[in-house]
C-alpha cells in the first residue's frame, strides 16, 4: 500500500526531493485535477477508484481505512461528490461504507463516470442524486452466490437461479408425476442451507435498495423506491449480472439522475480524472486508488 497527502509544488517548497515529486508527479497531476473540478462544483470530491480487471477490485472490509480517510478531507456536514468506479463486492461492507459517507456529508452525489456494478450500483443509490453520461453503467443488484464445480473451480450463480430451479422441479414432478433423472444433478446441489441463504440474500439486497432510497433520493416517493428495489433484483429482466443499465433506463427507473453531456466542462474534467486512473491501472496494475485533493492512497 501507498499513500500520502499534498499537491503540485507550484513554486511553493513543500519540503519534499526533487526526486520524490517526480516518482509522484501523476499522483500531483490527479490531485490537481481533482481541485479543478471542486472548484466548477463547489463541493468536496472523493474517488474510490478500482481496477476492475484486478482480483482483489471488489468492495471489501479493507477499503474501511482508507476510506475513513477520505472523508476527513470533507469537513462534517459537507456537500460531497464520490467518484465511484468498482465491480461491486461485499454488501455488508458497501452498507458500512454508505453509513460513513451519510454520517458525515449533507448532500451526497454519486459520480458514474464508466461503471458502477452491483454492490457499488446499491451505494450510488444511497445517494441523493446520480451523475452519469454515454459511458456510464449501473448494474441489477441481483446477489451473486459462489458454486464450485467437481474439479474445484468456483463458479458465480444469481441466487435467484436456485430457487427458480427448484420451482421448475417441482413442476415438472407435478405435470409428469415422477422426477426426471436429469434432474439429479441440480438436486445435488439445492441444499436446504443454500436456498435458504438465497432467499435471504435476495432480500438483504431488495432491502438495502429500499431503505437507503426511502431515505434520501425518493424519500418523497417510499412506495417506488420498494419497486425500484424489486425490478433491479428481477432475474427474468435483467438475465445477466452484468448488464448495462444505462443513463436513461436508470432515469427511466425513476432515479434521480443527471444526465451530463459528454462535451460538458465539468464532465470533460472528469472523463480526464477518469482517464488518468485507467492509465494508471494499466502501467501499475493495482486494485484501487482512494483520492482527494489532499489524501492518496492505492494497493
Amino acid at each position: 500500500m501507498s499513500g500520502g497527502e499534498g499537491g503540485p509544488s507550484g513554486g511553493v517548497d513543500h519540503g519534499r526531493s526533487p526526486l520524490y515529486e517526480a516518482l509522484n508527479a501523476r499522483r500531483y497531476q490527479r490531485q490537481n485535477l481533482i481541485r479543478d473540478i471542486e472548484s466548477l462544483t463547489d463541493r468536496r470530491l472523493a474517488v474510490y477508484f478500482a481496477n476492475v480487471n484486478h482480483p482483489s477490485s471488489g468492495i471489501s472490509q479493507p477499503d474501511v481505512a482508507p476510506f475513513q480517510d477520505l472523508l476527513f478531507d470533507c469537513e462534517p456536514h459537507c456537500s460531497l461528490d464520490l467518484l465511484l468506479q468498482s465491480p461491486g463486492g461485499d454488501i455488508d461492507i458497501a452498507e458500512k461504507l454508505v453509513y460513513m459517507l451519510r454520517q458525515r456529508a449533507s448532500s451526497l452525489r454519486v459520480v458514474v463516470v464508466e461503471r458502477a456494478k452491483s454492490a457499488a450500483t446499491l451505494i450510488a443509490l444511497a445517494a441523493d442524486e446520480i451523475l452519469m453520461s454515454s459511458t456510464s453503467e449501473l448494474g441489477p443488484i441481483d446477489p451473486q452466490v459462489t458454486i464450485f464445480t467437481a474439479d474445484g473451480r468456483p463458479l458465480q450463480r444469481p441466487a435467484r437461479s436456485f430457487l427458480d430451479g427448484l420451482d421448475q422441479i417441482k413442476k415438472s414432478v407435478s405435470d409428469d408425476g415422477e422426477l426426471n433423472p436429469a434432474y439429479f444433478p441440480l438436486l445435488s446441489q439445492l441444499d436446504p442451507a443454500l436456498l435458504d441463504f438465497c432467499q435471504k440474500a435476495i432480500a438483504r439486497s431488495e432491502q438495502f435498495a429500499e431503505k437507503w432510497l426511502s431515505r434520501y433520493m425518493l424519500v418523497d416517493r417510499p412506495e417506488s423506491a420498494r419497486d425500484i428495489a424489486a425490478r433491479l433484483t428481477d432475474v427474468e429482466k435483467y438475465r445477466s449480472h452484468g448488464m448495462v443499465i444505462d443513463s436513461q433506463e436508470a432515469a427511466q427507473l425513476g432515479l434521480r439522475v443527471t444526465v451530463m453531456p459528454p462535451d460538458d466542462p465539468l464532465w470533460k474534467q472528469l472523463w480526464r480524472l477518469h482517464l488518468l486512473y485507467e492509465v494508471e491501472n494499466y502501467e501499475h496494475n493495482g486494485a484501487k486508488v482512494f483520492e482527494s485533493r489532499k489524501v492518496s492512497i492505492s494497493f
